[in-house]
């Protein structure tokens, strides 16, 4: 399993859905980190199972929510750029690819 770091705009990606999903409903923030954690364990496992999207980007889906988790490798590590709501313009993510 390779190293997963996270860019500061997607742990704060993260952290505002959770937080949203739980004002929500009890218990919800708390399932969707989970599945978030969950995919993002199966992309440090093997990330080349996920489809390159943009430029070295590559995307994950996330089953249960409406996310997706925008990674790239980087010498040997996980670099999350993004945990992102897919209703989303994705002209935002892209930006963090430079």
């Amino acid at each position: 399993m390779r190293p997963v770091i996270f860019r500061w705009q997607a742990r704060r990606e993260f952290d505002e859905a959770g937080d949203w999903y739980e004002k929500e409903r009890a218990g919800l923030g708390l399932e969707f980190l989970v599945e978030i954690e969950g995919l993002i364990q199966r992309i440090a496992s093997n990330p080349e199972q996920f489809l390159i999207l943009f430029r070295d980007v590559r995307k994950a889906v996330a089953r249960r929510f409406p996310y997706c988790v925008y990674f790239r490798e980087r010498h040997q590590n996980i670099v999350v750029l993004a945990v992102f709501h897919s209703a989303r313009n994705p002209a935002v993510w892209q930006q963090r690819t430079k």
